[in-house]
């Protein structure tokens, strides 16, 4: 078994098992059940689990939960397509897996940016904004003819929700330093893709 095909079982396998309990719910209840759930998935409530207490127990709520979490979290974050969220599905009836469908297709735009939100939210320190200039010094105090380039880089930080301005002067050597290390990021983050 290859790789691929290991990582589509593994997918497919307790999760899907986990989504067969959606069909305790009627096919009409289940629409609203999973907006709500994308509610709390994009940060306002989630569905209470007394409001559905005669249909799941405590561990089948918790499990149908965390199911329904890792299904939107993966059929988002990989751009899966209608087929590939069927198979993460198993063998889901159809009117329950045209609801999740319905709602990916109407909520994916939302699901997406909250998944933003929150990998972004990881790191205590985000970048809001950032400005640059390009001057030209010309001489200093121990030189009376320079004519070095310096880049004063200004960069807007929100870190645990308080704005702080950081600036920088750099050379044209550290310029090339700081590139070579975004480009060297860029590359990790293009292979995590």
């Amino acid at each position: 078994m290859t790789s691929a095909s290991a990582d589509s079982t593994e997918e497919s396998g307790p999760e899907s098992i986990m989504i067969k309990l959606l069909e305790k719910l009627s096919p009409t209840e289940c629409p609203k059940l999973l907006h709500r759930f994308v509610d709390g998935l994009c940060g306002r409530s989630y569905p209470r689990r007394v409001e559905y207490s005669e249909v799941w127990s405590l561990i089948e709520w918790g499990e149908l939960m965390n199911s329904l979490t890792q299904l939107f979290r993966v059929a988002v974050g990989r751009m899966s397509s209608d087929q590939q969220v069927q198979e993460l599905l198993g063998d889901l009836d159809s009117a329950h897996a045209d609801a999740i469908l319905q709602c990916l297709h109407a909520r994916q735009e939302e699901i997406r940016q909250a998944l933003v939100d929150r990998t972004n939210g990881m790191s205590s320190t985000q970048l809001q904004d950032f400005n640059w200039q390009i001057k030209l010094a010309l001489s200093s105090d121990k030189l009376s003819s320079l004519n070095t380039p310096l880049l004063n880089l200004s960069l807007d930080l929100k870190e645990n929700g308080i704005q702080r301005a950081v600036n920088m002067e750099m050379n044209k050597e550290e310029l090339h330093t700081l590139i070579s290390a975004l480009e060297a990021a860029n590359k990790v983050v293009l292979q995590l893709k």
